[in-house]
């Protein structure tokens, strides 16, 4: 029994139900967050929009992720996990449920990005919550459970959610989402640890993250490194039509084979990384970077677009092992360095798209993003070399003189 569940009030810990209860929320985020995308047709011709501008409320959700993330981390620094755990599925539950009766575009910014506040706080927290209640040898699988939830949701959630959008109505897919957000509230409240909250706690002490260089190498890491996945896969539906002239229906499809990757790879990766954790770090970041080098390749078939898309998403596994370095290196500041990693990701959901639609604007066509995808990997295995040198030289220091 790990320390954490000696300082319960509760008689027993299980687990299982713990982690099922965490990655329930990483579902309903990761619906809602890839959900918006294939929905964004329907609500831009509802509220009188063209689809460049809906663009903008999942723009708005991902600024609401970078600046919730650090701020709820600090300001929250007293607060029992299960507590803020608790609060902050509520809360999103409001904002997808606000997102649904939204009367104007002008609210649907406000409301989706109310929504994202919560999310990057949620996973890092969850993150910490998950790794308290498995042992020390299993810490990035534990982590690795949370995130599975987000990667199920790329090949359930979305699907589901797209339909219910087309048969029913764009608004029920985010009523569904703040279903599943309540549904998870209650259940972190019934099973996660009743921790008291560190008596030591507090936002100076949080913010005491931001001074430590390991930090936020492995933040850029993430930042960079993770970008070029989020470029192809941004650009994907569109090079598909255009490239490999698949039709629409295959492109659920591939969208489903890409989230089983990312799912596949999370799940081996952590695997990787609870054995050597710096080195699966530096793998991934090469793997990533040679399956985004055969996408330019591949992409005139659907037959060899598809395992390659496999392959990219297997990259994916990135999140939950550096989510585990970041627990190695944040000291104190816990919370705060937990939930920076999700603001890291969604700065590289901001760079990579952006990159790509620098290239293709460029003219040098559809195919450009996998090389743009490739350089990003590349740039963010320079990052990781910085931090696995220094990491040896902390070991070198600390080892004893003979």
């Amino acid at each position: 029994m790990t320390p954490d569940a000696l300082k319960t009030d509760t008689p027993k810990i299980h687990p299982g139900l713990v982690l099922l209860a965490l990655a329930l929320g990483g579902f309903a985020i990761g619906t809602t967050e890839f959900a918006s995308m294939s929905l964004l047709p329907y609500f831009a011709k509802d509220l009188g929009i063209d689809a460049p501008t809906a663009g903008h409320a999942i723009s708005a959700y991902a600024m609401g992720v970078v600046v919730g993330a650090p701020v709820i981390a600090v300001a929250a620094a007293r607060l029992p996990r299960r507590v803020i755990l608790t609060m902050l599925m509520a809360v999103f539950a409001v904002g997808n449920l606000l997102s649904a009766l939204a009367p104007s575009f002008g609210w649907m910014i406000a409301f989706r990005f109310f929504s994202g506040l919560p999310h990057g706080a949620y996973f890092g927290v969850a993150a910490l919550v998950a790794a308290s209640v498995s042992p020390p040898e299993k810490r990035a699988r534990a982590v690795a459970m949370v995130m599975i939830g987000l990667t199920i949701a790329t090949i359930v959630g979305v699907p589901m959610a797209n339909v219910v959008g087309q048969w029913i109505g764009w608004r029920w897919g985010f009523v569904i989402v703040a279903a599943l957000a309540s549904l998870t509230a209650v259940s972190v409240w019934l099973y996660a640890p009743r921790v008291s909250a560190d008596a030591k706690a507090s936002p100076l002490r949080e913010l005491s993250a931001l001074a430590k260089g390991r930090v936020w190498l492995t933040l850029a890491i993430g930042a960079i490194g993770f970008g070029g996945m989020f470029c192809v896969y941004t650009y994907l539906a569109d090079t598909m039509l255009a490239v490999t002239h698949a039709s629409p229906a295959a492109l659920p499809v591939v969208l489903a084979v890409f989230g089983a990757g990312m799912t596949v790879g999370t799940l081996v990766c952590a695997w990787a990384a609870d054995r050597a954790l710096m080195p699966a770090i530096g793998a991934i970041l090469l793997w990533s970077a040679g399956a985004l080098a055969l996408y330019p390749l591949a992409i005139g078939e659907l037959w060899t677009l598809m395992p390659v898309v496999f392959l990219i998403g297997c990259g994916g596994g990135l999140g939950a092992v550096l989510q585990t370095r970041l627990m190695d290196v944040a000291g104190e500041a816990q919370t705060l360095a937990a939930a920076l990693n999700h603001s890291a990701f969604n700065t590289a959901n901001a760079l990579g798209p952006w990159l790509g639609g620098l290239a293709i604007a460029a003219g040098y066509g559809w195919a450009s993003t996998g090389w743009v995808g490739v350089a990003l990997a590349l740039g963010g295995f320079a990052i990781w070399v910085v931090a696995a040198i220094d990491s040896r030289q902390q070991r070198l220091a600390l080892a004893p003189a003979e």
